[in-house]
């Protein structure tokens, strides 16, 4: 793949950037942003650069086995920490800020490791989104490289998929926890119920989707490309299935499509 001029000047801004920081623990959640932050500090800084991926409930099971295989596979140190934010009434409760509680708990682990600096993979483009989290990485000093250096989403893509990293092409996945409107409490157990019906989804090839929670009705969502194969002839009854299995009464179809960051439509201008 020809890399453009402009990409070319970013990648080597961030390496430069990197290289700076002679030291980093990178918040690594498994996404294409991070990823790409994490295997660029490993070429530039080596065991100086380290991984470190939070093993909390809100995590599925299969997005914290495919970051260790990620890790492992571009020889980056990693390692998995165990949070604990649904301990914390304030994030259980599910306000609209529930992000900052749960990033104020990861940031304080990760100074604990230390390293010269704690790095995201938060991009000029996540600046439009509603993130209550970066309050806490303002409060914990965590630095941005890809933003720092003007990475797009579709530069992070455009990178990761010319340095050949498996997940370029990776879809975007948010934590568990968003699944649920908010006000709505956050369980351990709605927490699996949620992931289990995520997984009868995906188990039929639609690797992009949503499974919004809404008490005894699961909301699914997928791109709106996919909305033919969900209702294909026996897929439709097999995801019917699995998401009643997982603990749902209705499993409801939104003909809208899938839209990141839906539920925080009910915020507002926010």
């Amino acid at each position: 793949m020809i890399a453009t001029d402009a990409l070319v000047t970013k990648e080597r801004n961030l390496r430069a950037l990197l290289q700076s920081l002679g030291s980093v623990v990178v918040a690594f959640s498994g996404g294409v942003d991070s990823a790409l932050v994490l295997a660029v500090a490993t070429e530039e800084l080596g065991a100086a650069a380290i991984g470190v991926t939070a093993a909390s409930p809100s995590l599925a099971q299969a997005e914290r086995d495919g970051a260790i295989g990620f890790a492992r596979a571009i020889g980056s140190a990693h390692e998995v920490v165990e949070t604990h934010e649904l301990d914390d009434p304030n994030y259980a409760a599910n306000p609209a800020d529930r992000c900052y509680y749960c990033k104020t708990e990861l940031y304080g682990t990760l100074r604990e490791r230390g390293a010269r600096a704690i790095v995201d993979g938060f991009n000029r483009d996540d600046a439009a989104d509603y993130r209550p989290g970066r309050k806490a990485a303002v409060e914990h000093g965590v630095r941005s490289p890809l933003a720092e250096c003007d990475f797009t989403k579709e530069d992070v893509r455009a990178l990761a998929r010319r340095l050949d990293l498996e997940v370029w092409d990776k879809p975007a996945l948010a934590c568990l926890s968003s699944r649920f409107p908010y006000g709505t409490p956050i369980t351990l157990a709605l927490l699996r119920q949620v992931e289990a019906a995520e997984a009868a989804v995906r188990a039929e090839g639609i690797a992009s989707c949503r499974v919004r929670h809404h008490g005894d009705i699961a909301r699914i969502e997928v791109p709106l490309a996919a909305l033919g194969r969900l209702v294909a002839e026996g897929v439709r009854e097999r995801i019917v299935a699995g998401v009643r299995a997982a603990g749902y009464r209705y499993v409801a179809l939104d003909l809208g499509g899938y839209v990141s960051g839906n539920l925080n439509g009910a915020l507002g201008d926010r």
